[in-house]
């Protein structure tokens, strides 16, 4: 009888259960159907579809059907400079072996658009073809030039008889036992995630229960792992609950993370950034209440700890929202990279020395508190800028109050 964690196999279950051929995957058939029939070309593409239905294993395979070099990173983990050193490796092994490269990226939507720009050039030379797998929507996540060189292939998640073949698969592979219904019960709660499935079977162990099924289960082994999809897709759905002023929402995501082991700073610091992010200036308290909850889940630690979090997770999820800050910062940076090296104004430096006076630093500067209601009427940014408008406050909490000062502040000047 094999052993689940036997020393000569130490790669987990579900990656041991890999299918070894196209025909062997289980769902998807329409996906395995298009790539059969690309396999003489393969174009770069992108595989979009739930955590555990097959992306990198079809990758894998297609890389195996058409004897091209298979060369694999996530974008979690890597940046620009380990796309140059692969990119470099096709270019090599393309020159030197007359072999072509698939190179799979996982979780590409987390590239940012610079980044999905390094791909293009070598994705239209033929350097490489691109397979890039993804859980969010690619016409969102993905830059629409790279987008349009690649074929988009949906994946689905597997219904739970899918995922109980893969099971029984398992079973008759490690010579397990499986009680009646423990299977059915791992497959129900799987939902349509082959990976976790199968790591839920591998911590059951040889002799699987029902019973254990359940227990493992309200463990959270399955539901959540801290470093790949589960994860960003629960502080994903946590973010988008509070974005969406769902108080109750945001508290089951809480749950789900700090139920599962999630670091509870982790979580603190995502409701620090919500708060700038998110809220704003149309509640500035929002800030102080995170930043606060983050020294008090600090201070108080788990299990207590939850009691500030789920505090600041309410009161930002009802809070006014704005993002305007933030979208003021993008367009104030996007002048600053048209205009790096615009000079500071004369009336704005220092004259700290006779020579900078003589050379008219300073001169026709208003002190603000000298003045009336301590308005000025010169500007404050170089010619190329002055008169841009980048903040623009909502009409909501806070902001509809500040949107009347910087009114009346127009009208003065």
């Amino acid at each position: 009888m094999t052993d689940l964690f036997e020393s000569k196999a130490p790669a987990p279950l579900a990656d041991r259960m890999r299918p070894a051929a196209l025909e062997e995957v289980v769902g998807q058939d329409e996906v395995v159907a298009a790539l059969t029939k690309l396999v003489d070309r393969p174009p770069s593409m992108i595989l979009w579809g739930p955590p555990g239905c097959g992306k990198t294993t079809l990758a894998r395979l297609l890389a195996a059907r058409t004897g091209l070099h298979f060369l694999q990173f996530s974008a979690v983990t890597s940046g620009v400079k380990e796309v140059k050193e692969a990119i470099e490796q096709a270019r090599w092994r393309r020159a030197n072996e007359g072999k072509g490269t698939i190179l799979f990226v996982d979780e590409i939507h987390r590239f940012n658009r610079a980044q999905q720009d390094a791909f293009l050039p070598h994705v239209e030379d033929g350097t490489v073809v691109l397979v890039g797998a993804t859980t969010e929507n690619p016409s969102f996540e993905v830059n629409a030039p790279l987008l349009s060189r690649c074929r988009v292939f949906t994946l689905r998640p597997l219904t739970p008889d899918q995922v109980r073949t893969i099971l029984d698969r398992a079973v008759r592979a490690v010579g397990a036992d499986a009680e009646g219904g423990a299977l059915d019960a791992i497959a129900n709660l799987a939902q349509g995630d082959a990976r976790a499935a199968l790591n839920l079977l591998e911590t059951c162990g040889l002799r699987v229960t029902a019973e254990e099924v359940r227990a493992m289960a309200q463990k959270r082994v399955l539901l959540y792992d801290k470093d790949r999809e589960r994860h960003y897709d629960t502080v994903s759905a946590f973010i988008k609950s509070m974005r969406g002023s769902d108080p109750d929402a945001a508290l089951y995501w809480l749950a789900r993370m700090l139920d599962a082991g999630e670091d509870p700073l982790f979580v603190a610091r995502r409701l620090v950034i919500f708060a700038s992010e998110d809220v704003g200036n149309a509640d500035p308290r929002g800030i102080m209440v995170a930043v606060a909850a983050k020294e008090a889940a600090h201070f108080v630690g788990m299990p207590e700890g939850f009691y500030p979090l789920a505090q600041a997770t309410v009161y930002l999820a009802t809070a006014p929202k704005s993002n305007a800050a933030g979208e003021a910062y993008k367009a104030a940076r996007a002048d600053v990279e048209k205009f790096p090296n615009e000079p500071v104004p004369l009336h704005l430096r220092n004259a700290v020395t006779g020579l900078m006076k003589e050379l008219g630093y300073g001169k026709g500067y208003q002190y603000a508190h000298d003045r009336p209601d301590a308005g000025v009427t010169h500007g404050h940014r170089p010619p190329n800028v002055e008169g841009r408008v980048y903040y623009v406050p909502t009409d909501r909490g806070y902001e509809a109050t500040i949107q009347k000062l910087m009114e009346e502040r127009r009208k003065r000047r």
